[in-house]
């Protein structure tokens, strides 16, 4: 039986994931809207895709109301990394819960189905590990990352209560570290900013001593769960956790790293910054045993893609974050 055809917006659809899932919709042949503010993401990204005839592209912030008629959202707008979402900490928690907002008004008028790209941040700094979904976090609620943090929360609260309320059908994934092709070179989290100090001959720089640990999903694998859990039961809700339970330390990233780049750079230690997670591994059972979904991606071999598309692109043709406070490397 052939794929049923769905007009579907994306809302950040020119950033990092969301070009890629817009590149794996638009090939089943569905009708993609891409709305993007452009804030952090890239016209790179999706520049291939305006030649399609099932791609539109409207430049839009989800602050604001969008009027239109769609089959499915999936609502992945927001700034992911730190030195971008603590650039601007009001307009970061705008984003999350105002944006939540109107994309659920938009699927609640359509009765639409709508995915929330929700985060592995609203676990905080975890007193349990690896995370549960059944985990309810040890967030700090007025700290530097708050914004973040606390707004991925509230979102997940809206959607909840618009299902219970309204019943808008929903699906909600809490996204663990992913990593790719087109990443920002100047997010701030730990495989770019490894990655472009090896490319550059620069230290490698890891905060804290290198022991701290996170997980690495490879963004294709992250995509083939976004649209498992949209295609799958709708007593199936989420959230569910999405990302690769492989936990390395940041020690075995940057020796990875050195080792694929062939770099001579040297790892060079910082003070860790507020807030920042000691560990970070997702329990992805509810995923394999609802979705049949688990990563196949091996860490090498990501790096390797990885690297590969940072070599190939011009440095210069991306803006570099307005120094301010926030930390300018993450575990992330």
């Amino acid at each position: 039986m052939g794929t049923t055809l769905r007009r579907i917006l994306v809302t950040g659809g020119a950033g990092f994931l969301g070009s890629h899932l817009c590149d794996r919709l638009v090939g089943q042949g569905h009708d993609v809207i891409c709305a993007d503010n452009f804030f952090t993401s890239q016209k790179l990204n999706i520049t291939h895709l305006l030649k399609e005839p099932n791609f539109e592209l409207i430049r839009h912030d989800v602050t604001h109301p969008l009027w239109l008629e769609v089959d499915e959202v999936y609502n992945l707008a927001c700034p992911a990394s730190p030195v971008h979402y603590q650039y601007n900490p009001i307009k970061t928690i705008k984003t999350s819960v105002m944006g939540a907002i109107n994309m659920l008004g938009l699927a609640k008028r359509n009765r639409a189905k709508i995915f929330h790209a929700s985060t592995s941040e609203v676990y905080g700094d975890p007193t349990v590990h690896p995370q549960p979904e059944d985990y309810r976090g040890n967030v700090n609620p007025i700290g530097v990352r708050a914004c973040y943090d606390e707004g991925k929360r509230c979102a997940e609260t809206l959607f909840f209560d618009y299902h219970r309320s309204n019943g808008v059908n929903i699906r909600v994934v809490r996204i663990f570290n992913t990593y790719g092709p087109r990443m920002h070179p100047y997010d701030g989290r730990v495989v770019s900013n490894f990655i472009v100090q090896a490319l550059s001959g620069q230290d490698i720089t890891i905060y804290g001593d290198g022991t701290q640990t996170r997980s690495f999903c490879f963004v294709d694998d992250l995509v083939d769960g976004f649209l498992a859990m949209m295609a799958g039961p709708d007593d199936f809700i989420g959230p569910v956790n999405l990302g690769n339970p492989g936990e390395f330390t940041m020690k075995e990233l940057a020796d990875q790293v050195i080792e694929l780049t062939g770099s001579k750079s040297k790892v060079v230690h910082m003070p860790l910054p507020d807030d920042d997670p000691l560990q970070r591994q997702p329990d992805i059972k509810l995923a394999k045993a609802k979705l049949g979904w688990e990563p196949k991606v091996a860490l090498r071999d990501g790096l390797a893609k990885t690297i590969a598309y940072f070599k190939s692109i011009d440095l210069g043709r991306y803006r570099q974050p307005t120094d301010h406070t926030a930390h300018k490397s993450s575990g992330r």
